[in-house]
């Protein structure tokens, strides 16, 4: 008998032993924090502006003036968005009516179409996001027909329309209660933070991969003092 034949005989008349699972969802019933709401937000601020993320603290019904306050800031001349979307719709409508509003433009084209208009025009992209995770300060992006990928990956400037109600504690409380098992995009997006990368001596450099600046709109409750979370920053 060979080594090879006596290595297989001892592989073969092993007990066959079968694996047992992790219980993940009973390790997250144990370990997730269940914390209000706003301490959730205090703690996303926190670890959002920790990696030079843009938090702006806003209602349902005003965040179109706050983009547009910030854009009329920026002097943004090309600003990309889905003016097919209930809130692209109204973030075109805000843009258009500053004193100096910026060319909107859409993703209605193949890229190849456009790219180089795409690459090297558009000064900031608007999107909306799915969800929140609070743990780790991290954005859940959903790109489908009318925000494709690109959108939060190409322009320098990404800026993020967030429902704070949708932030959850953790990944796992996130995919459960958004039941993604019963579905996914093609590309589903974790985003804590603007592009960054030390590759080359170590030294940290924004926006080499994708945009250089995130700013989130984040729109709160009303039950929620916005003075309250700002002031416990």
């Amino acid at each position: 008998m060979s080594a090879r034949d006596r290595i297989l005989g001892k592989l073969r008349a092993a007990p066959v032993q079968t694996p047992v699972e992790p219980d993940v969802a009973g390790y997250y019933a144990r370990h997730t924090l269940h914390t209000p709401l706003l301490a959730r937000l205090q703690h996303f601020s926190l670890m959002m502006r920790a990696v030079h993320t843009e938090l702006i603290f806003t209602r349902a019904d005003s965040w179109p003036q706050a983009l547009a306050q910030r854009a009329a800031q920026a002097g943004w001349q090309h600003v990309l968005l889905a003016p097919n979307t209930v809130h692209g719709a109204r973030a075109a409508q805000a843009l258009q009516g500053l004193a100096t509003p910026p060319q909107l433009k859409a993703y209605d084209r193949p890229i190849d179409d456009w790219k180089a208009e795409l690459f090297n025009e558009v000064d900031a992209a608007f999107t909306t996001t799915r969800a929140g995770i609070a743990e780790t300060g991290t954005l859940i992006v959903w790109p489908d027909a009318h925000e494709p990928r690109a959108m939060s990956l190409v322009p320098p400037v990404h800026i993020a329309l967030f429902d704070a109600s949708r932030l959850y504690e953790n990944f796992y409380q996130a995919i459960s209660q958004e039941g993604w098992a019963n579905g996914l995009p093609t590309n589903s997006l974790l985003i804590s933070g603007p592009s960054k990368t030390a590759d080359i001596q170590q030294t940290l450099a924004y926006g080499a991969h994708g945009p250089r600046e995130l700013i989130v709109l984040v729109v709160t409750p009303d039950d929620i003092d916005l003075a309250e979370l700002e002031a416990a920053q």
